[in-house]
């Protein structure tokens, strides 16, 4: 049975994969200082009996110096409201910035939705990356950066298509993999921004599309087929859509 996976992390105390990117249709360094990870580490009172129980993780794009965009199930696992500053370590590459942050807002709402966060304290070296405003085409070529855990992961892949019925109507359904590694993009990825070759943020990672295949060694998960999707993502037009005026002058 195919079933959806979130990506964002539920942190235990365990050491970290790391994996070697691939080469794609940009260079990773041109997009340097616009992705970071986005962690939320809960205090005793949080974690209700759950002693093992660190925190969450995820990844998350700067739209500017005062705010970082990644998808719902992230901001609504950390905790995090439209009204309380919550603590945030915010990792780019080796430098970790300790940045309260809440809600700023929703975007979108047909697969998931956008949310975007406001930082207490600006970051002068957020990169924000241009947004593309026109679809993606089948084939289009396409890269992810995300923070897998403490690693950043740099994926490309390619654009099958968006989907058009049931709970998938509208989402950017993507094939990314690393040489045989299709589950290159996994926990830890939702909220990681899809670049097209032009280095333009056109997608935002939400979920992959595993299954569990029963062998005589137990379950093991793995993912689906070459040549089909593996990786949901939210169309980052549903952002463009709701930007207030002043956000459509500045873009």
């Amino acid at each position: 049975m195919r079933a959806q996976t979130c990506c964002a992390v539920i942190l235990f105390l365990q050491l970290a994969d790391h994996s070697r990117a691939e080469t794609s249709c940009i260079d990773p360094a041109e997009l340097a200082h616009s992705t970071v990870s986005i962690t939320r580490y809960f205090d005793e009172a949080e974690r209700t009996g759950r002693s093992d129980l660190a925190g969450i993780q995820g990844t998350g794009w700067f739209h500017s110096p005062t705010t970082i965009v990644t998808v719902e199930h992230v901001a609504t696992a950390m905790g995090l409201s439209n009204q309380e500053w919550k603590l945030l370590h915010i990792r780019d590459g080796s430098d970790i910035q300790q940045i309260s942050a809440r809600i700023l807002r929703f975007a979108g709402g047909r697969f998931e939705r956008l949310a975007v966060l406001e930082l207490q304290t600006a970051t002068p070296a957020a990169r924000s990356a241009e947004i593309r405003t026109s679809p993606l085409l089948p084939e289009d070529r396409v890269l992810a950066i995300a923070y897998l855990q403490d690693d950043q992961r740099s994926v490309s892949g390619r654009f099958v298509e968006y989907g058009s019925d049931g709970r998938l109507a509208g989402a950017a359904l993507l094939e990314m993999y690393d040489g045989n590694n299709r589950l290159a993009i996994d926990h830890g990825a939702s909220g990681a921004p899809v670049f097209d070759c032009k280095g333009q943020i056109t997608a935002v990672v939400s979920t992959v599309i595993t299954q569990i295949l029963q062998t005589p060694f137990g379950a093991k998960r793995i993912s689906t087929s070459w040549g089909t999707p593996n990786v949901v993502s939210v169309p980052v037009r549903q952002l463009v859509d709701s930007f207030t005026p002043s956000e459509r002058a500045e873009r």
